[in-house]
């Protein structure tokens, strides 16, 4: 357990605000060592915050993660404070009230008159910017943002994020205190979205965008992204859990703060989706029925299933034409699983082998090559890429309107003899786990090259903020060097609006092999 002994400045905290994660924050302060003051503006509500927060220290104590000792000496350090001057001995104010930015810049200008000029004051806004909230301020350089995520007791990442008026020794100081209350901060600057809610957004967006083109449905597209790409839920799921009021509003706040940037576009069906009340779990119908729509009231429920192909006898050989990059294990795989593979001839010049983009070709003649941003070209079929093809239990494919159905099943039994269910979706360019993967890489890299965080710090906070099996840019370097820009590349042919041209951080770090395509 964290220890206020070794936290920077221990003393007082204060947390105005005491919605859920205001209650979580204090939570943390308290079982950190400090004692706590809870302020609301609304009467008799930090009372009842009290009240609340001590309920949870109950139940650590019944789940065994913390002594009744230490229950009732954390219970003996919280405090309702139901006038703000009763915060005057406070060391760190951290402010989690509505998302309004008129309210949170007078809450803070009022706190300067109460609190001392030693005092850190940060906000756990995820939206709004750091910078803007200061703005009135006297003192401006000992605000930073200190942005906890839901639930703050459970959830081990704080982005502590400076605004531009931010002093050097203040972020230090946040950073350190997120620490010592044994969490894992990260430092970013004052950009929207943060590192988290900017770098995430592509998750969310190309299932969307795949959606739109009917390249297949939400539940095949979470089961691809899970199954085949690792991530711990899809992105319909994830918002139908988040709601998707939220998370449409977050992401429409970065495109509109990014001057409608085409990389940020918000979705259009998760637009009507809001607008039609089916917000997710918390209204009953998202993507999905939930509630008693579902039968979830009799335990009963039965979520939407994949599309899943049949089973389909695999070839007896295939043969190998250059590299298969990303996917070179398949080869050994395939060997492993009693399919023949057989290298192709030296000295023979195969006009739809381009460099770096080798495939195998099935007895029936087509070509299954790895997605590389371009829709499948006549005689081809795309497979997806995996987060690790040893382990993946679901591959998803993309068919040239022109591939036999004999070829279309034994692309089929192909991935089933290695264990793995299919997934045969529209042939868009890119499929599912590639382009997604392409995007977040990018954006991860971009987010880098403008200062906004370091590559250690941004490959943190998406494992820790979102459960991303991988961090984007540790991600980008194992798939090889322009993977991720040859991709994008392809896309950005298919989709020539700017959304998928390749960032220059991304292109940068490609080297040479970033422009090829």
């Amino acid at each position: 357990m964290a220890s206020v002994e070794n936290a920077p400045d221990a003393g007082t905290v204060a947390v105005v605000g005491t919605g859920t994660m205001g209650q979580g924050i204090a939570q943390v302060a308290l079982v950190a060592g400090h004692r706590v003051r809870l302020h609301d503006v609304a009467p008799g509500r930090a009372e009842q915050a009290a009240e609340a927060v001590t309920a949870r220290l109950d139940r650590l104590v019944a789940k065994g993660r913390m002594t009744a000792a230490e229950r009732d000496a954390a219970a003996g350090r919280l405090h309702a404070a139901e006038e703000l001057g009763d915060l005057a001995d406070a060391g760190l104010v951290v402010e989690a009230v509505l998302e309004d930015l008129g309210a949170k810049q007078l809450l803070f200008e009022a706190l300067e008159s109460v609190v001392a000029d030693t005092c850190l004051l940060a906000t756990n806004t995820s939206s709004l910017s750091v910078t803007a909230i200061a703005g009135a301020l006297r003192r401006p350089g000992r605000f930073v943002g200190l942005h906890f995520f839901n639930p703050a007791p459970l959830l081990p990442l704080v982005e502590v994020v400076s605004g531009h008026a931010t002093d050097e020794a203040t972020a230090v100081r946040a950073f350190e205190l997120a620490a010592a209350w044994g969490k894992t901060p990260v430092r970013c600057t004052d950009t929207p979205g943060f590192i988290v809610n900017r770098v995430a957004r592509p998750f969310y967006a190309e299932a969307f965008r795949l959606l739109e083109e009917r390249a297949a449905d939400p539940a095949t597209l979470d089961a691809v992204l899970r199954e085949s790409g690792g991530f711990r839920m899809g992105p319909f799921e994830l918002t139908d859990l988040i709601g998707q009021d939220v998370n449409e509003a977050v992401t429409r706040s970065v495109w509109e703060a990014f001057f409608q940037d085409p990389k940020f576009t918000p979705s259009l069906a998760q637009r009507r989706l809001v607008e039609a009340g089916r917000l997710g779990r918390k209204s009953g119908h998202g993507w999905f029925p939930h509630g008693e729509a579902a039968g979830e009231a009799s335990g009963n429920a039965e979520r939407p299933a994949p599309h899943t192909a049949p089973r389909h006898p695999a070839p007896r050989q295939v043969t190998v034409h250059g590299s298969l990059g990303p996917a070179a294990v398949l080869p050994e795989l395939l060997a492993d699983a009693g399919i023949g593979v057989v290298p192709a001839h030296t000295g023979h010049t195969d006009v739809h082998a381009d460099e770096g983009r080798g495939h195998l070709t099935l007895p029936g003649g087509a070509r299954l090559r790895l997605a590389d941003g371009r829709a499948p070209a006549p005689g081809e079929i795309h497979f997806d890429l995996a987060l690790d093809y040893r382990t993946a239990t679901r591959i998803a494919l993309g068919c040239a309107d022109d591939v036999s159905e004999a070829d279309r099943a034994a692309a089929a039994g192909l991935f089933q003899a290695l264990g793995k269910q299919v997934s045969v979706i529209e042939p868009v360019p890119g499929l599912v786990v590639a382009r997604t993967v392409a995007m977040l890489a990018d954006l991860a890299a971009d987010a880098v090259a403008r200062g906004v965080a370091g590559e250690a710090d941004v490959d943190t906070a998406m494992r820790l903020g979102v459960n991303y099996p991988r961090g984007p840019l540790e991600w980008c370097d194992a798939l090889g060097a322009g993977w991720a820009a040859s991709v994008l590349r392809g896309l950005q042919g298919a989709y020539p609006t700017g959304r998928y041209a390749p960032s220059q951080g991304l292109l940068r770090r490609s080297g040479p092999a970033g422009g090829q395509s």
